[in-house]
């Protein structure tokens, strides 16, 4: 096997436990919403939303057969993750100042009218208020953790595209 090939098959391994970490984190936020009771709010369904197109783009991006195709969907997994800094960051500042909204007046009418939220209301419904405070995990709240995943993913799926194709090709 060639180098490159070697280089590929490692992105793909990193893609899809990316991609599994991702469903992993969504399926934390289901256990505790059902076993605990923190209920979603818009902007925790948002990110949930981010999680699953990451998982989703990964796992194309590891099914793809040439580089190009592969790191069209690595570019999107990138752009997801921006969308998840921004839909975390803003919930972790509504936190931080409680007495702001996070919009839900304006956010929860467009989350719940998407397809998903019809098709599985138990996930994708908007059921909790942006300004609850969750007891923290591990000193940090849950969108200062889902900020974290966004940003390391961020940071990392280029790094690695960057690293895997520049050592290849010299």
């Amino acid at each position: 096997m060639t180098e490159l090939k070697q280089r590929l098959a490692r992105e793909r391994r990193f893609l899809v436990l990316l991609g599994v970490i991702c469903l992993a984190l969504i399926g934390g936020a289901l256990y505790l919403q059902v076993a605990l009771g923190e209920m979603p709010c818009p902007l925790c369904i948002l990110q949930r939303y981010a999680l699953l197109f990451i998982a989703l783009f990964a796992f194309l991006a590891a099914a793809m057969p040439g580089k190009r195709s592969m790191t069209f969907f690595e570019a999107l997994v990138v752009l997801s993750a921006v969308g998840g800094i921004v839909a975390a960051g803003n919930h972790a500042w509504v936190l931080a100042h409680p007495t702001e909204s996070c919009g839900a007046d304006l956010l929860m009418p467009i989350v719940d009218s998407l397809p998903p939220a019809r098709w599985l209301p138990d996930v994708f419904e908007v059921r909790g208020f942006c300004v609850t405070p969750y007891p923290p995990l591990l000193g940090l709240s849950l969108p200062q953790w889902a900020l974290v995943a966004f940003v390391l993913t961020l940071v990392l799926v280029p790094l690695g595209v960057i690293h895997n194709r520049r050592r290849a090709l010299s």
